[in-house]
């Protein structure tokens, strides 16, 4: 929840900021967007694709589960720049990803709710 949370603020807000997609259908606030979403068919397309991810996603997670893969949960494999060369980083980078989920969560619940309210 934390990784999709980061994403979500960041959209929130810079569609608040002004950045959007060209197109009429993209010209409306973030509070909108998700009635507009909707009313496209772009939450069902949302939905589709996510689901095959889930699905793709969940032979990893039957690997870790039950046939005995050193994979951890989280652990996409997808570190390029080297963040996570020894344990002492790679347990660092952990603690700084889940702060920064938590905080995320929580600015995303604010920003949600004060644009509603307002």
């Amino acid at each position: 929840h934390g990784r999709i949370c980061m994403l979500a603020w960041t959209g929130f807000v810079a569609t608040d900021l002004g950045f959007t997609l060209p197109g009429d259908m993209h010209q409306v606030s973030s509070v909108e967007a998700h009635d507009v979403a909707c009313k496209y068919g772009a939450m069902q397309q949302i939905f589709l694709w996510l689901s095959f991810i889930e699905v793709v996603h969940s032979f990893g997670v039957a690997q870790m589960m039950w046939m005995g893969s050193d994979r951890q949960p989280g652990d996409f494999g997808l570190d390029p720049l080297d963040f996570c060369s020894t344990p002492e980083k790679a347990a660092d980078m952990k603690l700084k990803e889940i702060t920064h989920c938590r905080l995320a969560m929580f600015a995303f619940s604010g920003v949600v709710t004060q644009a509603v309210l307002t």
